[in-house]
């Protein structure tokens, strides 16, 4: 397994896209990685499609320093997480740390209020395009984009260039 030891941390919140959180979360475990499910609240969250997920912990309970790596998945999540200021220091704090921060579809929306995104080669669904490039990002029309420990894609038909990615970013280990 090429991720032992490598620990990932999840958010979840109301109505998430579940492929975006479980498709991921399933591939870092076949490497080898541990993940940990973040929520802001409730203990169970139902997916955008029905999918349920029991979080491990709630964000005011963990601390950056304790993860490799951030995913944030989609749905209509983002727009709820991004109202705690727990999940923006988390995220805040593992970019400035230089370890993979992965945003998907609407995910966008956390790292826009974490205020990280500028001058940033970054990718989403289109329709926050336009909220990324208000925020400062360099809106790219990718299945992936990269750049430095930034990793962004756009739609769940992203997911395995998204993946791919991620793997190699905690591989690589945390940039400077």
């Amino acid at each position: 397994m090429t991720l032992r030891g490598k620990k990932v941390l999840f958010f979840a919140g109301p109505l998430y896209e579940d492929l975006e959180l479980w498709y991921p979360k399933i591939r870092l475990e076949e490497e080898g990685a541990t993940s940990t499910v973040a929520g802001i609240g409730e203990k169970t969250y139902q997916g955008k499609r029905g999918y349920p997920v029991t979080v491990d912990t709630n964000v005011d309970q963990i601390e950056a320093a304790s993860f490799d790596g951030l995913v944030i998945p989609g749905g209509f999540a983002p727009d709820q997480l991004r109202r705690f200021d727990k999940v923006l220091q988390l995220t805040r704090d593992i970019h400035q740390a230089g370890k993979p921060v992965a945003f998907i579809c609407h995910a966008g929306w956390v790292p826009i209020s974490a205020k990280i995104l500028k001058g940033k080669r970054a990718t989403s669904v289109r329709a926050i395009k336009d909220d990324m490039e208000n925020a400062g990002a360099i809106w790219q029309d990718s299945p992936v984009v990269v750049d430095g420990n930034l990793i962004s894609s756009r739609t769940p038909a992203d997911l395995p260039q998204f993946c791919k990615a991620l793997i190699a970013a905690l591989l690589r280990g945390p940039q400077d």
